[in-house]
């Protein structure tokens, strides 16, 4: 068949072959129908190239400005969602770059000078990423910023602190979501960190070798606010490498994968306190489920749910790290492959940060503007079950240290002590002050501020400890640094 038979069907490069591409291979090798959403960066990054090329000479200010009337036009239809995405088109740019020559003729084909749909993607999914990681890190601070109203409400409120899931020591349940909050914190400053990685340019180094025509790289870096910290374009200094490599998103969902296992072991523990054995929370109503058999049921779906899907971004990051491992230079059809699991890491991480800052803040009442219908504490079933380990061992350990014995000594005494408390099923506390002697003389009354659980609360004050005045002074701190 003579290629003019079926260059009308505008494959960039039908000119070189003598037949269509078939059915099956131009559905298997398409990706429109996912990488649209690139739209929005496909036209700032390429009305940022074509500036350049008219300040470079490369084309008259004429193309220039059909070109951003064109996608303008383009931009309105997309918004409206009347623009008609082709299949036989292949992905986002051919599809925006022929319906541009539609509009504007020539104009639209001078647009491609001095670039490749390889430096082109590259250029639209850091670009789209870029805009996606500033998005999650202020969903991270809204997170931080629920845990923190929560930690605020709950700083004297004594919460079992679990070591192997035993009953160790006592804490403050505010100083238990303070963990998370640090947690998030260093989330957002990987996010942070990634972006800066991010927001490179690869843009003019066309399809691996860079372009013989003048190009102002430096420029479209500017334009598209690609800056690094010193203030200077961000630029990708070698072609190949540009063209090529996804580390970048590799990066953004290892850092996706560490939010999401943060995530996934706070939802463990909301579904183990919300258990019956434990009793300690409640959530909203409109974050469980009922049973379809067991009228009694309430599940806790959302941290269940969060729970399996921080598998779902694990994968997609070991997907990635295998989609590039084999690939040799430069660009190759296998990197089409990266969008798709991008795209639902960014999508599944957005709203899970969307959800869980809900069901841990609750929602604002219209009527007093209070936050209502987060997580609601039961601070009586916390305080019994730090009654049942003899969680204040360790505060008999190192009262016995200040009296003068060595602590190896001391953990050996009071060892023999709980054995006592146990063969009499009581706490520590509840032993008569006789017994207590009885395996230390120097043991006196005062024991008993020790042996509180408040007492141990208040004397964990070092740096980072879970006593009050600590847990205190560590949310001043969050909530100067998150604003």
């Amino acid at each position: 068949m003579p290629h003019n038979q079926f260059d009308k069907k505008s494959e960039a490069w039908s000119a070189l072959f003598s037949e269509p591409m078939s059915e099956l291979v131009k559905r298997y090798t398409a990706s429109v129908f996912f990488d649209q959403r690139l739209w929005d960066a496909d036209i700032t990054g390429s009305l940022a190239h074509a500036k350049m090329l008219a300040a470079q000479k490369i084309i008259g200010a004429e193309d220039l400005a059909a070109i951003e009337r064109g996608m303008a036009q383009i931009r309105a239809e997309i918004e409206r969602g009347t623009f008609e995405w082709k299949l036989d088109l292949e992905d986002v740019h051919l599809n925006i770059e022929a319906r541009l020559t539609q509009l504007v003729g020539d104009a639209g084909k001078r647009l491609h000078t001095g670039r490749s749909r390889n430096d082109q993607v590259a250029t639209d999914v850091r670009l789209w990423l870029r805009d996606e990681i500033d998005l999650i890190g202020s969903l991270l601070n809204d997170l931080q910023k629920a845990m923190l109203t929560v930690a605020e409400q709950n700083v004297d409120v004594i919460l079992p602190g679990f070591t192997h899931l035993q009953v160790a020591q006592p804490v403050s349940f505010g100083h238990h979501m303070l963990a998370y909050v640090e947690m998030f914190a260093r989330d957002a400053e990987r996010m942070a960190d990634v972006r800066r990685r991010v927001n490179r340019l690869p843009l003019g180094s066309a399809a691996l070798a860079g372009t013989s025509y003048p190009l102002d790289r430096e420029r479209v870096a500017r334009t598209l606010g690609m800056i690094d910290e010193r203030g200077q374009p961000a630029v990708c200094q070698n072609s190949l490498d540009a063209v090529s490599d996804r580390d970048f998103a590799i990066e953004f969902t290892a850092a996706a994968t560490l939010v999401m296992v943060h995530i996934s072991r706070f939802s463990e523990e909301l579904i183990l306190w919300m258990s019956q054995n434990f009793g300690f929370i409640k959530i909203a109503d409109r974050f469980t489920t009922g049973s379809s058999i067991m009228p009694q049921k309430k599940n806790p779906d959302v941290p269940e749910l969060a729970r399996g899907k921080s598998g779902r971004v694990v994968g997609h990051l070991m997907g990635l790290i295998t989609l590039m491992k084999g690939q040799p230079l430069a660009y190759n059809k296998d990197n089409q492959e990266d969008k798709e699991p991008l795209f639902d890491t960014v999508d599944t991480l957005k709203d899970t940060l969307r959800i869980f800052t809900e069901m841990v803040g609750g929602q604002p009442n219209p009527a007093t503007g209070r936050l209502e219908g987060g997580i609601t504490v039961n601070v009586p079933a916390m305080e019994q079950a730090a009654l049942k380990g003899y969680a204040t061992a360790t505060d008999l350990a190192d009262y016995l240290v200040k009296k003068g014995l060595p602590f190896r000594d001391a953990h050996e005494t009071v060892a023999r002590a709980v054995k006592a408390a146990i063969s009499h099923n009581c706490d520590l506390s509840e032993l008569p002050l006789t017994v207590l002697q009885g395996f230390h003389p120097g043991i006196t009354k005062d024991v008993y501020d020790v042996l509180s659980l408040r007492g141990s609360l208040e004397a964990r004050h070092t740096l980072g400890g879970t006593a009050p005045a600590q847990v205190k002074a560590q949310i001043a701190r969050h909530r100067a640094r998150l604003g």
